[in-house]
């Protein structure tokens, strides 16, 4: 996910935009026992027997025009999950048929940076694979750093950084390898599916950063020498867990902006919104093809 803006109020140079919402360290109460609504929801879910799951980043709501919705559920529903308070995160668990084939849609996502624990923010993978998928398709909104990736743009994510702990910074300066619990197979499908529409789909390494922040001109800098290609706040807690599970993992960012430093616009978190749309019809294909691929 794509780190946040202060709204409308103006910034000086040094003050860096923070996501809406942030909770910083305070606790979250944690759900209670199943509710009714999810008991409701899971039956439905079941009978359509999905194989895919599908988590939509900041503002992609709009990619799913070729999904058919038959059942919902609000986050706050859900055992394990709450109620985002991103902007562009609807907070809703849905099933139905993406063109045709069942599949799970969860529109939006929980963020560390929202003062959820991480057995939080990887609560979509576990209710996704206890509803019997066995395929997840990650999605963010993401900052571009390769010069090849621009607003509108995309790309599949074939390894991340997690610079998420405070010693994280130093493991990458070690030599740490970007960790890859990405499917081949399934990174194959999306190249495929865009060769065969003319288009290049960059793979390439996505860093993953604490938030709520956006990063620094000099971090950037860094990551870019680290190797990174795009670079956000979400993604890569759910990828490792859906893989500890046993899922198969695809990723894609949508590039809703250059990273800090490397365009002339301030960052801010109505652009992520508004660049998101430059991608949906192209982001709604490649997602209709993952999900056939494999159900």
């Amino acid at each position: 996910m794509k780190p946040g803006s202060a709204g409308d109020r103006p910034r000086g140079p040094t003050e860096t935009a923070v996501k809406p919402g942030f909770a910083g360290d305070r606790p979250r109460e944690q759900p209670g026992p199943v509710m009714p609504a999810f008991a409701d929801f899971a039956r439905a879910a079941r009978d359509l027997a999905p194989r895919t799951a599908v988590v939509l980043g900041s503002g992609l709501a709009g990619s799913t025009c070729a999904f058919t919705e038959r059942a919902s559920v609000d986050f706050g529903d859900v055992p394990g999950l709450a109620p985002p308070t991103v902007q562009g995160h609807g907070g809703r668990l849905t099933v139905g048929e993406w063109a045709g084939a069942p599949a799970l849609l969860f529109l939006g996502r929980l963020h560390f940076y929202e003062g959820h624990p991480r057995s939080a923010v990887t609560g979509t993978v576990r209710t996704a694979a206890e509803l019997g998928a066995t395929r997840i398709v990650l999605t963010n909104a993401a900052g571009g750093i390769n010069p090849a990736l621009g607003p509108g743009g995309l790309m599949a994510i074939r390894g991340h950084l997690k610079l998420l702990g405070s010693t994280a910074w130093r493991a990458i300066a070690a030599g740490a390898a970007p960790s890859q619990p990405y499917s081949a197979r399934l990174l194959e499908v999306m190249r495929a599916h865009e060769r065969a529409a003319g288009r290049e789909l960059l793979a390439g390494v996505y860093a993953a950063l604490t938030g709520p922040s956006y990063e620094t001109p000099a971090e950037i800098r860094a990551l870019a020498t680290c190797g990174a290609d795009a670079v956000g706040m979400s993604t890569a807690l759910e990828a490792e867990e859906a893989a500890r599970l046993g899922l198969e993992v695809a990723a894609i960012s949508c590039i809703t902006n250059k990273a800090a430093g490397l365009g002339d616009a301030a960052l801010d978190h109505a652009e992520v919104l508004v660049n998101a749309k430059l991608a949906f019809d192209r982001m709604g294909e490649l997602l209709a093809r993952l999900v056939a691929s494999v159900a």
